[in-house]
């Protein structure tokens, strides 16, 4: 990569899929990259360079990104934005970014959770940490029991109003507290534009009302989590391989991979053989099968990897039985690890 210019592709634009967000005047790109994994500090820079490179060429022009990204904490954010602005800040008007925070941030009361507090000071800290004057999106991480939610929406509103961000977006919300959410932002003049809650197969937890809500609102959805943290990857259809996410006890517990849990991935990979796919892209076209789902977001850790994800896009279609056959092995796997944080 050494010191030649990056010139974007001039067909970015002609492969990907975009869909709007709800009711706004914003399309996404049906695949987004998510920057969870993958860029820390111990992530090779020219890796993680050439990946937000081929992506943008490829019409991912929405990264997301959140405070505590890394490891450490912040470094996702820092090298993006070493990176941005190497590469894509000819571009940075074609970019939808996005941050996060409510997950610990800092040590002390105010580096957790939704205090006006916390969600401002965190904000400031992501915008001087990517080098840039506003985010596209800033989301409230995860929902506060302890804290009113007049509060930490006022926050999201000061966020937009003050041109830190342009949009306002909750993550992990029930369907309950993401219409009280809409109707406090609708009231204080910035409207919810979109929701990111984990959604795969294995985890459907959003079909359970939380779209309808969405759907009433007229706020977007992204789906994080989309391969079930590589459980509907060929991964672990025979095995724990030991460089994986489960082997390190990671992200992704074994305990996860119970027999029951490997019959329906299996039998789900069998479906995505005959359709001439691979099971991860399987797992991303049906994500897209509703299109209340605005965006699928992936990870990538290599440019192939990141390629194979978006080849996803390549077969969006599915019939009546494939569904339903679908639905036969699409079931709850007791994966959703974010389920304490819906509740309330």
């Amino acid at each position: 990569m050494g010191h030649m210019t990056y010139v974007a592709a001039h067909d970015r634009y002609e492969s990907m899929t975009y869909r709007r967000v709800g009711r706004s005047g914003v399309k996404l790109p049906l695949v987004s990259l998510g920057l969870w994994h993958n860029f820390g500090d111990e992530n090779s820079r020219q890796t993680q360079r050439a990946i937000l490179r081929r992506a943008f060429d490829l019409g991912v022009c929405h990264f997301d990104l959140a405070n505590n990204y890394g490891p450490p904490y912040g470094s996702a954010e820092a090298n993006f934005g070493e990176i941005l602005h190497q590469d894509l800040l000819p571009y940075r008007d074609e970019l939808f970014l996005s941050t996060k925070a409510g997950y610990d941030m800092w040590p002390g009361p105010y580096g957790e959770f939704g205090s006006r507090k916390y969600l401002l000071a965190s904000l400031d800290q992501s915008l001087k940490r990517m080098g840039v004057d506003y985010v596209d999106v800033f989301y409230s991480h995860r929902p506060d029991p302890q804290t009113p939610l007049e509060e930490t929406m006022g926050a999201l509103d000061t966020a937009v109003r003050s041109g830190r961000a342009l949009y306002a977006g909750i993550s992990s919300y029930s369907p309950e507290r993401t219409a009280e959410a809409a109707r406090i932002l609708t009231d204080l003049g910035t409207p919810l534009f979109i929701h990111q809650p984990s959604y795969s197969m294995l985890n459907r937890w959003v079909e359970g009302g939380l779209l309808d809500t969405l759907e009433t609102v007229g706020a977007g959805c992204i789906a994080f989590s989309p391969l079930a943290q590589g459980m509907l990857t060929d991964k672990y259809l025979d095995r724990i391989p030991p460089d994986s996410r489960m082997a390190e006890n990671s992200s992704l517990s074994s305990d996860l991979l119970t027999d029951q849990n490997l019959t329906h991935i299996r039998a789900l990979n069998e479906i995505a053989r005959r359709r001439g796919q691979s099971l991860a892209q399987l797992a991303l076209a049906w994500l897209t099968r509703d299109e209340r789902v605005t965006s699928v977001l992936i990870g990538a850790s290599s440019v192939n990897q990141l390629e194979q994800n978006i080849a996803a896009l390549d077969n969006l279609d599915f019939s009546a039985e494939e569904l339903a056959e679908i639905d036969n092995h699409a079931v709850e796997g007791g994966i959703d690890l974010w389920r304490g944080q819906t509740l309330g």
